[in-house]
């Protein structure tokens, strides 16, 4: 159980609401990782095309509004779809670099109509995809443009040394979510979250002590600047946004013992890097190892669907 991994959160802004620039963004930051010795890269929740920062700023539950119907439909359009080949250029650049990269993105299934899902993609360093983790359960306003996802990506596979598993923002708060990647061995969780240290700073370090595994945490920016000009509604969006920045980023990276090895950075767009040794889990473990010795799978046990939903059933 010798050598160490390189991992880093990629902190970047998308480009609101265009699949393809803010795609064009998540390459970019592969390439500039691979030269620092990256070997795994975490970006936010839902960075490509972005978050639905919106809904709660334009009056987002009222009932057939037109507004709403435009910027859905929109964000529909702009979604990622895997089996279009949306993704095969990320794919690319992660096999280029043999690099695992873990993206937050707003999918599109081509089987499940016009319903969308914020996503946790594993892309493996072979370029495959390992996971996509589809949100269990979108939390609060979020209901109203995501659809609630199922347990196909609640898998772990393995980066180097390491067991790596993936969850989306709140799921992270789920104990049955997280138990379902440690009891499959996770020693290396990432926790994808919008953009926010008051998101991120408790829990990661309570996840780390938790699964006495090294948690890696990866928020995004979202700033006036990083809005395209031809958004629907450009106008009555221009009027919500006394408040900007609406993500200030949180990234940070804690060890099995708890320690920061990289404190929450906020409002800083770049790559925030260490280098993980595996021999820290073991060490770690030797007290507490919440699915080894320290479980009771006799008294308390698990039971985990990952059958992808559907709608239909065909049989020939």
């Amino acid at each position: 159980m010798t050598g160490s991994l390189r991992v880093a959160a990629a902190q970047i802004a998308p480009v609101w609401l265009n699949r393809d620039l803010t795609l064009a963004r998540v390459i970019e930051q592969i390439d500039r990782a691979a030269v620092a010795g990256v070997e795994l890269l975490a970006f936010g929740e839902c960075l490509v095309p972005g978050y639905p920062f919106w809904i709660d700023r334009t009056d987002g539950a009222r009932f057939d509004s037109a507004l709403q119907k435009d910027l859905f439909a929109h964000y529909v359009d702009q979604a990622v779809c895997v089996e279009r080949g949306d993704l095969d250029e990320v794919c690319s650049a992660a096999r280029r670099n043999a690099m695992t990269v873990v993206l937050g993105l707003l999918e599109r299934p081509a089987e499940r109509g016009e319903s969308v899902y914020a996503s946790a993609v594993s892309i493996a360093a072979d370029g495959s995809i390992a996971a996509c983790q589809r949100k269990l359960m979108p939390t609060y306003e979020e209901r109203l443009v995501w659809a609630a996802g199922d347990g196909h990506g609640l898998r772990t596979h393995a980066v180097g040394a390491f067991t790596v598993g993936a969850l989306n923002c709140w799921e992270n708060w789920m104990p049955l979510a997280r138990a379902s990647l440690q009891g499959q061995g996770e020693d290396l969780h990432i926790a994808i979250w919008p953009g926010s240290d008051r998101l991120t700073r408790d829990i990661t370090r309570f996840m780390a002590l938790e699964g006495r595994s090294f948690v890696l945490s990866a928020g995004g920016l979202m700033r006036r600047d990083d809005w395209p000009q031809d958004l629907p509604h450009a106008e009555r969006l221009l009027q919500v946004t006394d408040d900007m920045p609406w993500a200030n980023g949180g990234s940070c990276i804690a060890a099995p013992d708890g320690r920061w090895l990289v404190e929450p950075v906020i409002d800083q767009e770049g790559l925030f890097m260490a280098d993980l040794d595996p021999r820290e889990v073991r060490r770690a473990r030797q007290n507490f190892d919440p699915s080894g010795h320290y479980s009771r799978p006799d008294v308390l046990r698990l039971q985990v669907n990952r059958r992808r939903q559907s709608s239909v059933e065909i049989e020939d």
